[in-house]
């Protein structure tokens, strides 16, 4: 898979954990030459030890419908796809249609593509075109980041009663503690983690995965 690491790990105790993490197959190494080629973009795929980390939660939960905000490349859907239980589903929300086509490539040759529905348009937009009682099972957020609140308010509600909610780069190369970082990104950021933390609809953990993962679920 791609080469890139944890924001918080030096290069040497990465190279332990993903030694000691499931290896990425060929789809999956195939999908990370094809993204590698983007360039500065590139840095927006999923780490390996996240997307097996996404895998085994999906797994976990066995969702029915999972949701995915930020489709990028694809690395991240297939992560969750691939361990959906038989019938489940994952609606993935992108604007991209460059970027989807990769994903939708790399679908189809690990045999996905029939258990994944994409919609090219503002995520938002999907996200209120929801029924409140669909019941989300799995939904994970890794896009623009002055978005992440909305999405989130728009998730919660329609979370069913087991349901999970992943949401991806909480710690932004900690900028999100950098009192000098005042840009929108950052900005958003740190509002969103306030929000989430201080929700008495949910119970919420922050883990120093990849770029920071928050895992959320309804109480």
């Amino acid at each position: 898979m791609a080469d890139h690491r944890s924001f918080f790990l030096d290069e040497a105790l990465q190279d332990y954990v993903l030694d000691h993490t499931t290896a990425a197959d060929d789809v999956q190494d195939s999908l990370a030459a094809a993204t590698r080629e983007l360039g500065p973009w590139a840095r927006m795929q999923v780490a390996r030890d996240q997307a097996v980390f996404l895998s085994m939660l999906v797994a976990a939960v066995r969702p029915r419908l999972a949701v995915e905000v930020g489709t990028f490349t694809g690395a991240s859907s297939l992560a969750i796809a691939r361990a959906l239980p038989d019938g489940g589903r994952l609606l993935c929300c992108d604007v991209s249609e460059e970027w989807t086509d990769i994903a939708r490539r790399h679908w189809e040759a690990a045999g996905l593509a029939d258990r994944i529905d994409l919609v090219i348009a503002p995520a938002i937009q999907t996200l209120r075109a929801l029924p409140e009682d669909i019941g989300v099972d799995f939904a994970f957020i890794d896009a623009d980041k002055t978005g992440y609140l909305a999405y989130y308010e728009e998730l919660v509600p329609r979370l069913s009663a087991h349901g999970l909610l992943v949401v991806d780069n909480v710690l932004w190369s900690g900028r999100v503690l950098d009192p000098s970082a005042d840009d929108d990104d950052t900005v958003a950021l740190r509002a969103f983690n306030a929000r989430v933390v201080d929700d008495d609809r949910v119970e919420v953990v922050m883990l120093s995965v990849g770029d920071g993962v928050t895992l959320v679920r309804k109480r």
